[in-house]
């Protein structure tokens, strides 16, 4: 599966990922590369610690129909 491109940086993120590759001396590519890495990474911990909290909440609801009776 090829990957789309990026439709345009805004001019701001554009000036600042220049100042991190003449600072770091990493290519625009490399820096682009690990943002994506890293901005996935972010995600993935972000959506599971929400989906943790859902099923967390969902037997926390089964539990109290248990105790209560109503649950099967």
């Amino acid at each position: 599966m090829q990957l789309p491109h990026l439709l345009r940086l805004t001019r701001e993120q554009d000036i600042r990922l220049e100042r991190l590759v003449e600072r770091c001396g990493v290519s625009k590519t490399e820096l682009l590369e690990r943002l994506v890495a890293q901005g996935l990474a972010d995600l993935e911990t972000e959506l599971m610690i929400e989906g943790a909290g859902v099923r967390r909440a969902e037997r926390s609801i089964d539990q109290l129909l248990r105790e209560s009776g109503l649950g099967a």
